[in-house]
């Protein structure tokens, strides 16, 4: 494969076409090897095109180093502690060892293991999310009308009508996210928006919160996330 070098790293970098028919942009795999992705239908000199567009590379590269993945090559993360996952023939289904740092399990099928996972995240997350909504409502001065964790596209969203939902993969955050994520969907029930009226209401709550979406959004889930 072609390869380009960034300072002192040699980059593997792969073409595929994307659907725009005007730009090239550029996304790294969390294995670090860079997609660049030309337009369709048109015909791109694709080394002149890295060589434009060098410092936003490297901006990238940067940030994708810094990346944390829920679900690594043989990790996953639980609570924002990095567990490592060990094949165990004698366990049941999927057991996390949180003193040792590893995550036992009886299967070495990747989809088993993702559905292992999923069943796992699901149950904790429902009960984490029930008990904080509870917790920091009256704080916000919200009143949500329905919670549930659901298989979304989303850390969270919420609707007009009062129903907030979170994402099943909540519970792999630290607390200190998932606490984040928590108060920015109450604070939309009073703030329908992101104005500067809701970053207000926000930070009367979570002076912090800037930081807070700055980490969370080095923080890789199966399917990319972000927040309503």
């Amino acid at each position: 494969m072609p390869t380009f070098d960034l300072g002192n790293n040699r980059i593997v970098y792969s073409v595929i076409k994307g659907t725009s028919r005007s730009y090239t942009y550029f996304r790294f795999r969390p294995d670090l090897t860079l997609e660049v992705v030309v337009p369709r239908g048109r015909r791109v000199d694709v080394e002149w095109a890295i060589s434009q567009k060098v410092g936003e590379i490297r901006k990238e590269y940067q940030r994708a180093v810094k990346t944390r993945l829920i679900l690594g090559p043989g990790t996953v993360m639980y609570d924002g502690r990095i567990l490592k996952v060990v094949y165990s023939e004698a366990t049941n289904g999927l057991v996390p060892l949180l003193d040792s740092g590893e995550l036992l399990v009886n299967t070495t099928d990747p989809r088993r293991l993702k559905e292992l996972v999923r069943r796992w995240f699901l149950k904790e997350s429902s009960t984490y999310v029930v008990k904080k909504v509870r917790e920091l409502a009256p704080k916000v001065g919200a009143r949500p009308r329905t919670v549930d964790v659901r298989e979304i596209g989303k850390w969270g969203y919420c609707t007009q009508s009062g129903r907030l939902s979170f994402s099943w993969q909540l519970i792999a955050l630290p607390e200190k996210l998932r606490e984040y994520v928590v108060f920015h969907e109450l604070t939309h029930l009073v703030e329908f928006n992101h104005s500067p009226a809701f970053r207000r209401r926000l930070a009367a709550v979570c002076s912090d919160f800037r930081e807070r979406e700055r980490e969370l959004d080095l923080v890789r889930p199966y399917d990319r996330l972000s927040l309503d």
